[in-house]
């Protein structure tokens, strides 16, 4: 088989076309250019994602039923303890703080709190209470009664606290004592109850508490004040025998200071004069030891010589005089007669200090002779008396015993009475640590739903489903939608793009020579002629993946396009199975190529002038029973070989590769190979796959036409037709509505 090739195999991709596609690909948008993208070409399923969910959230919104919250405010200060032991100020905090407020919200939310609460409101009993909260209340209220017995009302209190509490809310506000509770229903008014009953009932079980905690200890205390007080009678019977027995008599102490327990305290004279006299001499000897160690002190160390006012003005004097002979000598030589000068009242000063020091010395001498004669005379009055207090302790040995039974009973019985007074009072008294600041207030609005809220937490889980879902069709979309995804997806060198044509058809937008689809056609003719070293390749094949992709059309357009150049072109429908040129040129289709390749040599009879100068065409003629036979045989390149003697150029609308062996028979035989793809509808795997099969039949893949182009769905916008209509006002405008926006 002959087949037509040019001496040098075509580039990769055009200057024209693979250069500008690499470096718009080397340039990586950033990411919020390429969301930008997605959002616009999916917008209409964020916006229907962004609508379904706002019209669920307004029906929820709606639907749902009102409920009010009521609120209080509460402030806990810190336990301070028993109510009688006040100091003036409340007790500092500690570390204990965070522990203590932690378990006062625990005790809000106390499963007992709920069912003292239910009681006092007797919620238990109200059937409708249950029902307001969606609780089934068929055997708790048969007949629409409240089932007898103590576990069936037991048992609805339980569940009427557990309610409750599901709807009942602790806020502490942060830094601050103050903490709010709040109650939500569908009925206001309950809320309110139930808020005002649980401030209420928290303040009363704290105080039941605190008075509880105190009752075993004033049972205690009681007993025992009771034994002490037959004891302290036994006791003072004792002392008063023994001491009428032994002729003890102890008069009351003068000025003597009562005891804890309010007993004044008895003394013999005897010892108060021993006592007395013990204490001077305890005096005198303390006395003499602090002269004695001043004696013993190097002169200018006492306290006196220390606190003398003479001596410590003189030492000041002499320091600043010290300060300034200092500073002399950093600058001069002893010598210097200003240091001199002060050198000398230095010494004159210090002769001073000690003369003052040797007169305090002498004074403290004289001091220590006084205490020592002083302490003498005492040591024997003392030992004068001790006889005599020796003899009254032996009689008195017994005495103290019963003294101090009596003392002790008594210290005893005295504590205890004023813990037990102390106790009841903190019982009975107490301090409240809990206050109501804010009462609750009848809600006059529903806390819920809202719908300012609810419509923005719809419109944010549309705006992410419709995000998912775009993403998600991003993702699965293998459509290529970008003309410079043809040669990363495919690695072949794209063409051109053909622009999608919104109103009319196609054929008649290449009337106007002018328009946005004759000029795209325009430059992938100019693309193709750098195809090849001698221009537009002689044989070209157009094929596509799968039918209606615009293969026929780019054929008749590419062909007629290079006719206007006065080239002489004969376009051959080679689609055997589906011809469709014969429509395009409103055409019978009796006669065409099927009847050469089958053995009629009358070629002239075949080939028909159309109405475009220049343009010939040779239609596809009768569907014959196996077109592959026909176009794998020898008449197939001996009928390019007769075209291109007379022809220019040969132009083959070749059928879709899938699934059909024509194309790649075709393609085989041909100089090169355009292949034709609908954006945003054929896969790039199929794609792929349509290409590898050309390519395995050793055709020369020119490139790729991306036809139905629509700017507007590009990845990034960069402007791929933005010189179809360049310089011509508004004329043709009706054929460039698909412009993209930023071109």
């Amino acid at each position: 088989m002959l087949r037509q090739t040019s001496p040098m195999a075509p580039e990769p991709a055009s200057p024209a076309t693979g250069g500008v596609v690499r470096e718009l690909h080397d340039r990586t948008p950033p990411m919020i250019t390429q969301v930008i993208s997605i959002v616009r070409r999916r917008r209409w399923v964020i916006v229907g994602a962004v609508a379904a969910a706002l019209m669920l959230g307004l029906a929820l919104t709606l639907l749902i039923t009102p409920k009010y919250t009521a609120s209080a405010t509460l402030e806990i200060q810190r336990e301070t303890g028993s109510f009688v032991k006040i100091d003036g100020v409340e007790q500092k905090d500690n570390v204990l703080d965070q522990e203590f407020y932690q378990t006062q919200y625990g005790l809000l939310q106390s499963q007992t709190l709920a069912e003292k609460v239910a009681a006092d409101l007797r919620l238990a009993d109200d059937p409708k209470f249950f029902e307001l909260f969606g609780v089934r209340t068929t055997k708790m209220f048969p007949n629409g009664r409240a089932r007898p017995g103590a576990a069936a009302r037991a048992e609805r209190l339980r569940t009427a606290g557990e309610v409750l509490l599901d709807n009942f809310v602790v806020k502490p506000e942060r830094l601050s004592r103050l903490v709010a509770i709040s109650f939500t229903s569908a009925d206001r008014v309950m809320s309110k109850r139930v808020v005002d009953a649980w401030s209420a009932d928290f303040i009363k079980i704290t105080l039941d508490r605190r008075f509880e905690a105190t009752s075993y200890a004033r049972n205690f205390l009681e007993t025992r004040l009771a034994q002490l007080r037959t004891r302290i009678d036994e006791s003072q019977r004792k002392l008063v025998d023994y001491a009428s027995r032994e002729s003890i008599v102890n008069l009351p102490a003068v000025n003597a200071v009562q005891g804890e327990n309010g007993a004044t305290p008895e003394r013999p004279l005897l010892v108060d004069d021993l006592t007395a006299l013990n204490d001077e001499l305890s005096k005198a000897t303390a006395d003499r030891v602090k002269a004695e160690s001043r004696l013993n002190s190097r002169s200018g160390e006492t306290t006196e010589a220390l606190t003398n006012d003479a001596i410590s003005t003189l030492r000041q004097k002499r320091a600043e005089l010290s300060a300034d002979y200092a500073k002399l000598m950093a600058q001069f030589e002893p010598q210097y007669p200003p240091a001199l000068a002060l050198k000398s009242q230095i010494d004159q000063l210090d002769a001073s200090i000690g003369r003052e020091e040797s007169r305090v010395k002498n004074t403290i001498s004289q001091d220590y002779t006084s205490a020592s004669r002083r302490e003498g005379d005492l040591q024997k009055r003392v030992g004068a008396l001790k006889t005599g207090v020796l003899d009254l302790r032996r009689r008195s040995i017994q005495y103290d015993i019963f003294r101090r039974d009596v003392d002790t009973n008594q210290q005893l019985y005295d504590a205890l009475l004023q813990r037990y007074k102390e106790i009841g009072v903190a019982g009975g008294v107490g301090v409240n640590n809990i206050a109501i600041v804010d009462q609750a207030q009848l809600p006059e609005r529903p806390s819920s739903p809202k719908l300012v809220l609810n419509m923005v937490l719809a419109l944010m889980v549309g705006l992410i489903v419709g995000g998912a879902a775009a993403f998600l069709l991003e993702q699965t979309d293998q459509g290529i939608t970008d003309p410079g995804d043809v040669e990363v997806s495919l690695g072949v060198p794209l063409l051109g793009t053909i622009p999608k044509v919104e109103d009319g058809h196609l054929t008649e937008a290449l009337q106007d020579i002018k328009s946005s689809v004759s000029e795209a056609y325009l430059s992938l003719q100019t693309n193709l002629s750098f195809s090849t070293d001698h221009g537009v390749a002689r044989s070209l094949a157009v094929t596509s993946t799968r039918p209606a992709e615009g293969k026929s059309t780019t054929t008749f357009a590419l062909a007629r396009s290079l006719a206007r150049t006065r080239r002489r072109v004969v376009l051959v429908d080679a689609d055997l199975r589906s011809p469709s040129v014969h429509h395009l040129m409103d055409m019978d289709n009796a006669r065409g190529l099927s009847n050469y390749l089958a053995g009629d040599d009358e070629l002239a009879g075949l080939v028909r002038n159309s109405a475009f100068e220049n343009l010939a065409i040779v239609t596809a003629g009768p569907q014959p029973p196996s077109a592959p036979e026909l176009l794998s045989s020898d008449r197939f390149p001996r009928l390019i070989q007769l075209l291109l003697e007379t022809y220019d150029h040969v132009i083959f609308d070749a059928p879709p590769v899938m699934g059909l062996a024509d194309a790649p028979l075709v393609a085989s035989q041909v100089e090169g190979v355009v292949f034709v793809l609908e954006s945003d509808a054929t896969q790039k795997s199929m794609a792929q796959v349509a290409l590898d099969r050309l390519q395995n039949s050793n055709a020369n893949m020119l490139g790729v036409v991306l036809t139905k182009f629509d700017a507007k769905r590009a990845h990034y916008g960069y402007g791929y037709d933005y010189g179809y209509g360049y310089g011509y006002g508004d004329r043709g405008g009706e054929h460039r509505a698909d412009k993209p926006e930023n071109a």
